[in-house]
């Protein structure tokens, strides 16, 4: 029982105020020791009714032991200009999504969902035309000149005679 009260007497004795929110809740700070280790506690008395979503987020992080500094008032006083700047600012950016929405139902624009791009008989277009056995050939050489326009050198493979073109070997029929 005497372990009790002396907490008791020690909470209010001990206790140094850190620093005081805007709506008015106070922080404090105690060290104890506990089991031989010395321990920091620290805790918020509120201003009125105790209601937890008014304390700010930075007071959360100390009371939390997340900071190891108190908030200072000029910091407070800095974020709370900051956190009125974007609420300001996300204001404007719906304003002006507002405003493109109505200007665009006057203008509407029709997408089919296609990507446009050169189709496949426009690149056929492309090369002159030939008779019906060498269309095939032309096409890959061309497709082939494209895809590696330095290796068009002509080599000779091992064992025969023949120039050789890379990519245009078929097999022997």
């Amino acid at each position: 029982m005497s372990k009790l009260l002396s907490r008791i007497a020690g909470l209010f004795s001990s206790r140094t105020m850190v620093g005081v929110d805007k709506v008015g809740n106070r922080y404090f700070i105690r060290k104890e020791e506990v089991d031989g280790i010395m321990k920091e506690k620290r805790w918020v008395v509120f201003k009125g009714e105790k209601d937890p979503t008014s304390i700010p987020v930075e007071w959360i992080c100390w009371l939390n032991g997340q900071r190891k500094v108190a908030p200072t008032p000029e910091e407070m006083i800095e974020l709370e200009a900051r956190r009125e700047r974007v609420r300001l600012n996300v204001a404007l950016l719906k304003e002006e999504e507002e405003r493109k929405a109505k200007e665009g139902s006057a203008h509407k624009v029709v997408k089919t969902g296609k990507v446009g791009g050169p189709d496949l008989k426009s690149f056929i277009q492309q090369f002159p035309a030939a008779s019906e056995g060498d269309k095939m050939e032309e096409a890959s050489d061309a497709m082939d000149d494209m895809r590696n326009p330095k290796e068009t050198d002509t080599t000779e493979p091992t064992g025969t005679g023949a120039s050789f073109k890379p990519g245009t070997w078929q097999p022997p029929t």
